[in-house]
C-alpha cells in the first residue's frame, strides 16, 4: 500500500474532440491501475474546457460543428498543419491561456505530463520549460501519446517533447519529418482499454450471453457517439438481402444519450421470420464482448475502433470517415487485406452476405484469411508497453525537454526493464 502523500502524479491531458482522446486517457489510466495499483495518481483533465478562458474553452464544441461541415473542417485542418503556421499560432494562444495552464500545474502538481490530444503538445511544454527554469516546477518530463492511426495532424509532434508514443511506421515517419529526433519516439501501438488485451469465452457462450442466436452469422454495425453512417439505410439493405439467415449486433454507442431517436426506430423495424435478427444496443462498456461475438464489423474507420476490430481478429468493413485524420486509415485497411471500403449501403450488404453467406470456397477461405491477418495485426498489449515506459519517465525526470532528455529517458527505460528481466530470471529459477 503506497501512502497517498508519496504516490506519483501523472496529469493526462486531453480535449473531448472525438471520443478517441478520451478513450485512450481512460485506457493508460486503467492500464496503470491494472500494472501499479495506488502507485500513480492519474488525473484526466480536458485542459481546453476547464482552464481556458472563452472562447478557447469551447473547441470541443467547435470541432463537432467543423467535422460536420467537411469543406470548413477540411480548410481549418490544411490551413493549419503546416509547421509554419502553426507554432506560431500557437505561441499566440499561448499567451492567452498560459494562466489556465499554469493554474492547471499548480492544482495538480504533475510528476509526468502526458498529451492524448493534439493541441496539448506546444503550449504546455513551453509554460513547463519556463516554471522549470524559474524554479516554480521541479524538472518534469513531457510525453505525447498519439492517438490517431496514420495520417494525423503535424501538431501532434514537438521537438521539445521528452518523448512520443506513435501506433505506426506511417506517424513515426511523420514525427521524424516535424524535426523529432529518433531517440524520442517509440512505436507501441494505439493504447486500446485493457479489456481487449483479455481471453474472453468461446463465441457462442458470449452470444448466449449477450441474448444473440449461437448459430446465426452475426454482424457489428457500429455508429460512433453521433450514429454516424447511413446506420437505418444500412440495416434496410442488411435486411432485405440477408433475410433470416444473419444477425445484426447493432451498436450504436451514444455519449449523454444522444440519438435516442436512432435507437427506437430501429427497434420499431419488423422483427421475426424473413428478418434479420436486430440487437439494438445504446451506450455500451463491453464493446470487446460484443466483438468477439461478431464474426465481422461494419464501421467508419475511427482509429480506436479499427484498433479494437483488429486485436479482436474481426473483417473490417468502412462505410465512411471524419475527412482528414481518417483518410489514411482506409489505404491502411485495404493494403494490409483486413477489409473493404465501401459508402453505398446496397453495396455493403453485398459485400456483407458475400463474405458470410453467398460466397464460394474461394471467398469463405479469403474471409478467414481476413481474420487471421487482422489478428495477426492487433496489438492487444500496446498500452501496458506505453504505461510502463510512462512509469520509468514519471519516476526518473530529467532536467531538459527534447532529444537529450530522450536519449536519457531511453536509457532509464532500458536500465529498469533491464532489473525486471534479471529479477523475473532470479524468480522462474
Amino acid at each position: 500500500e503506497v501512502k497517498h502523500e508519496e504516490r506519483k502524479r501523472i496529469l493526462i491531458g486531453m480535449s473531448n474532440t472525438g471520443g478517441g482522446h478520451k478513450a485512450s486517457a481512460e485506457a493508460i489510466q486503467a492500464a496503470f491501475q491494472e500494472q501499479y495499483g495506488n502507485k500513480y495518481e492519474i488525473f484526466i483533465v480536458d485542459l481546453w474546457k476547464e482552464h481556458t478562458p472563452a472562447p478557447f474553452n469551447s473547441m470541443p464544441d467547435t470541432y463537432s460543428f467543423l467535422v460536420k461541415n467537411a469543406f470548413l473542417w477540411r480548410f481549418t485542418y490544411e490551413v493549419t498543419n503546416p509547421k509554419l503556421i502553426h507554432v506560431p499560432y500557437l505561441s499566440t494562444v499561448g499567451h492567452f491561456v498560459s494562466r489556465g495552464v499554469h493554474e492547471a500545474l499548480d492544482k495538480y502538481h504533475p510528476d509526468l505530463v502526458v498529451s492524448v490530444h493534439p493541441l496539448m503538445q506546444h503550449i504546455p511544454i513551453r509554460i513547463m520549460a519556463e516554471r522549470i527554469k524559474s524554479g516554480a516546477m521541479p524538472p518534469t518530463n513531457f510525453a505525447t501519446v498519439v492517438t490517431d492511426f496514420t495520417t494525423c495532424h503535424n501538431t501532434w509532434f514537438c521537438p521539445e517533447a521528452t518523448r512520443c508514443f506513435v501506433p505506426t511506421e506511417y506517424c513515426r515517419q511523420l514525427a521524424l519529418d516535424n524535426g523529432m529526433a529518433a531517440e524520442q519516439i517509440v512505436m507501441h501501438g494505439l493504447p486500446i482499454r485493457p479489456s481487449f488485451s483479455r481471453p474472453l469465452p468461446p463465441r457462442h457462450a458470449l452470444r448466449r450471453s449477450l441474448g444473440m442466436s449461437p448459430n446465426l452469422p452475426a454482424v457489428l454495425l457500429v455508429g460512433g457517439g453521433e450514429g454516424m453512417g447511413a446506420l437505418e439505410e444500412t440495416v434496410a439493405q442488411l435486411d432485405a438481402r440477408l433475410g433470416d439467415k444473419c444477425q445484426v449486433g447493432q451498436c450504436v454507442v451514444v455519449i449523454c444519450g444522444r440519438n435516442k431517436g436512432l435507437q427506437e426506430r430501429l427497434r420499431a423495424r419488423p422483427q421475426g421470420p424473413g428478418h434479420v435478427l436486430l440487437h439494438v444496443c445504446g451506450f455500451v462498456d463491453n464493446i470487446h464482448d460484443w466483438m468477439g461475438a461478431c464474426d465481422t464489423i461494419i464501421t467508419k474507420a475511427g482509429p480506436g475502433t479499427i484498433a479494437e476490430a483488429l486485436i479482436s481478429g474481426l473483417p473490417i468493413l468502412l462505410n465512411g470517415n471524419v475527412p482528414c485524420q481518417e483518410e489514411g486509415n482506409i489505404p491502411y485497411v485495404l493494403e494490409n487485406r483486413v477489409g473493404a471500403f465501401e459508402t453505398r449501403p446496397d453495396r455493403i450488404a453485398a459485400i456483407i452476405a458475400t463474405w458470410l453467406l453467398e460466397g464460394g470456397e474461394e471467398q469463405r477461405a479469403e474471409f478467414a484469411a481476413m481474420a487471421k491477418r487482422a489478428k495477426a495485426l492487433g496489438r492487444p498489449k500496446a498500452v501496458y508497453r506505453i504505461v510502463d515506459d510512462l512509469a520509468a519517465l514519471a519516476d526518473e525526470p530529467c532536467f531538459e525537454f527534447g532529444p537529450a532528455a530522450a536519449a536519457a529517458a531511453a536509457a532509464l527505460v532500458g536500465q529498469r526493464n533491464g532489473a525486471a528481466a534479471t529479477t523475473a530470471a532470479a524468480a522462474a529459477s
